[in-house]
């Protein structure tokens, strides 16, 4: 009996030891995983900072030792699509506050009509138009300015309203491709970009991106849903923003009654169907 007691205890110490050895091994285990982890979430951190995180700006707190604009502290500003949608806007703010913003460059397309106006009311030291046939036009328009611009045109000319050597900021609103070379223009003079161009960084980012970085240049969204996306996260604490819904505002069915769309439901599901997969086309200046 004190032989089979004896034995009891052994077995037990053994599966006791045996227990413990397994429990440590899973310890270890899983600090050695949860410090690969926290390796990979850093190394992922500092690759996601050199990709994006040290020229898209996220939460854009002003340093306290950057004077606010206005009493003496303009931005220059070019600005790339003046007669355009995001052009005419972006003048309207300079016009509403000179105090604050100064128009040195412009560049448009083919209203020669619009950017001479434009010309005698911000009197910019640079401006382009697209087509060399218009800058004649374009020099008889603004005949009698005190100050006459230097005029460019094509795509030599966008860039250099770009890189303007005056400007600080460079407002990118013209439509695809063509505002890519402008851009790495801009971005290799040091300007920081306030990007309107989608194109530039759904063609051009996996280039864009790198440059923006290398040159220490900050990229901000001024179009309509990223500038409102971009401004609703300020003042957001760091991983408070779960997710982002982006309605479809200004899609198709953006003056149809929700009554009116139930209706064809029931009566006319294929015209639905039809107007659903018909995106209207938007009128974005000239």
């Amino acid at each position: 009996r004190r032989l089979s007691r004896a034995m009891f205890a052994s077995a037990n110490t053994t599966r006791s030891l045996s227990s413990t050895a397994t429990g440590v091994r899973d310890a270890r285990a899983a600090r050695g995983r949860t410090r690969r982890s926290g390796i990979a979430s850093v190394r992922a951190a500092a690759n996601n900072e050199a990709r994006y995180g040290a020229c898209w700006p996220g939460r854009a707190e002003v340093p306290a030792n950057v004077p606010a604009l206005g009493n003496g502290n303009v931005k220059k500003i070019s600005l790339l699509g003046s007669t355009g949608s995001i052009g005419t806007q972006t003048l309207d703010i300079c016009e509403e506050h000179p105090d604050k913003f100064e128009v040195v460059a412009l560049s448009a397309g083919r209203n020669v009509a619009l950017v001479a106006e434009q010309c005698r009311k911000f009197s910019p030291k640079l401006v382009s138009v697209q087509n060399g046939e218009d800058v004649a036009a374009l020099k008889a328009a603004l005949q009698g300015m005190e100050q006459m611009p230097e005029i460019m045109y094509g795509a030599d000319g966008m860039v250099e309203v770009a890189r303007h050597k005056d400007c600080d900021s460079v407002i990118t609103g013209i439509v695809g491709c063509a505002g890519l070379p402008p851009t790495v223009a801009a971005i290799e003079a040091g300007k920081n970009i306030c990007l309107a161009n989608k194109e530039t960084l759904i063609a051009g980012g996996p280039a864009i991106v790198p440059l923006a970085v290398k040159h220490g240049v900050k990229i901000l969204p001024a179009d309509s849903e990223h500038s409102a996306i971009f401004q609703c996260i300020q003042g957001l604490p760091e991983g408070a923003l779960r997710r982002i819904i982006l309605t479809a505002s200004g899609g198709a069915f953006r003056d149809m009654p929700l009554e009116e769309m139930r209706r064809l439901a029931e009566v006319d599901p294929a015209a639905l169907h039809k107007k659903a997969t018909t995106h209207p086309n938007w009128d974005m200046g000239a």
